[in-house]
């Protein structure tokens, strides 16, 4: 079973972290995984940076930016992760954008992937419809899961297609706009969050964009299995490097 698929049946709500690979500085990809793995967080979303993250908020935009300034690539990023599962127990997610996945050849970096660990992708700009029809047999051939996003504006036919393709979680977006820490969920958010539960899919849900604090963690996961923060890890990382990574994961699940 898949790493993922395994963390999923874990009875507990799951908090998992998305950072930039070689952000702040370029050999960070590794030091940051090891941190938050002794931090106790459940699973980890790797950025893959990209020139341009349209679905991205200024902060992990940012952040992007200044990985690809360091010099960081999808060859540099596989070459950091070589040996990652001498240390690193963790489901792993690369999280990024289909062009580098397509120039690198899709095939080629499903297969590295699976080579040095990697249990699932979430490629927001990868159609399910493309995927099923072109890509979702190399996903399987390698042990891959593919993660879609659902938002307040997808409609319940749409949705429950993606349930049906998926074999991992659904990566519920809470709202329609771009990534960012937020200080709380509105009624809109509160209504989607109850639609998608009463909807009753097979997928467990986890929710991304706007998870800051423990409170919008908890708001989150509610009514479902877990929950993604990113911006506001990042903002951390920016502050004060890899030093306090336990301490922000800490502020989060205690």
């Amino acid at each position: 079973m898949n790493r993922i698929q395994s963390k999923l049946q874990e009875n507990k709500k799951l908090l998992s972290i998305y950072f930039t690979a070689g952000y702040p500085k370029i050999e960070d990809t590794l030091p940051v995984l090891q941190h938050l793995q002794k931090s106790g967080v459940d699973m980890v979303e790797i950025g893959l940076p990209f020139s341009d993250p349209l679905a991205d908020g200024p902060t992990i935009q940012e952040s992007s930016t200044a990985a690809l300034r360091n010099g960081m690539t999808t060859e540099k990023l596989f070459e950091q992760l070589k040996n990652v599962r001498d240390t690193i127990t963790l489901p792993l997610i690369i999280m990024g954008y289909f062009n580098p996945v397509l120039q690198y050849g899709v095939e080629a970096f499903c297969k590295k992937c699976n080579e040095i660990g990697i249990d699932g992708l979430i490629l927001p700009d990868l159609p399910l419809d493309v995927y099923v029809e072109e890509y979702e047999a190399t996903f399987k051939k390698y042990g891959l899961l593919n993660m879609f996003l659902i938002t307040p504006q997808t409609s319940d036919e749409r949705i429950r297609q993606i349930d049906n393709s998926s074999e991992g979680f659904i990566y519920m977006v809470s709202s329609a706009s771009t990534t960012g820490a937020k200080s709380g969920f509105g009624q809109e958010q509160e209504s989607y969050f109850n639609r998608i539960a009463e909807m009753k899919l097979k997928s467990p849900q986890i929710v991304g964009f706007g998870i800051s604090n423990k409170e919008t963690f908890n708001a989150a996961t509610k009514s479902t299995k877990g929950a993604i923060i990113g911006s506001a890890f990042i903002k951390q990382l920016t502050a004060n490097g890899t030093e306090k990574i336990a301490d922000f994961v800490n502020s989060i699940k205690n």
